[in-house]
């Protein structure tokens, strides 16, 4: 498998978010990646450019003290990867729905990412 194969660059995005690794996460983007998070069908966080998800990547760090997105399902055609994903974290902090920090939050949900000559361009997670 080569490293600009489509499903390689989704399996090195996922693995380094896994680890919390803000440069293993942006080392497959593109510079004009955008990356959109849905839940319950209303998008609730937009990012336009590398440097801005970066800086939500690393922001996001701090909150939870373990993560890990299991992928249970992949579909690949062309440029674009479509995953189902099994999503586990320990929360680090208090959030505004009530959840404090060591509280186990699991969701299940999907991620959509389009690939343009060898990078990540878009992502879409959907929960």
């Amino acid at each position: 498998m080569q490293a600009s194969d489509p499903k390689h660059l989704v399996q090195a995005y996922i693995e380094a978010y896994n680890r919390f690794d803000v440069d293993g996460m942006v080392r497959h983007l593109h510079k004009d990646v955008v990356f959109r998070n849905v839940a319950n069908g209303e998008v609730n966080l937009t990012t336009n450019g590398k440097e801005s998800f970066r800086q939500q990547a690393a922001q996001a760090k701090q909150y939870f003290s373990q993560r890990e997105q299991r992928v249970t399902e992949w579909q690949v055609a062309d440029n674009r990867v479509e995953v189902l994903i099994n999503y586990t974290a320990i929360t680090a902090m208090e959030f505004p729905n009530g959840l404090k920090p060591g509280d186990t939050l699991q969701l299940q949900g999907k991620s959509v990412f389009q690939i343009a000559d060898g990078q990540i361009v878009s992502i879409e997670d959907i929960s």
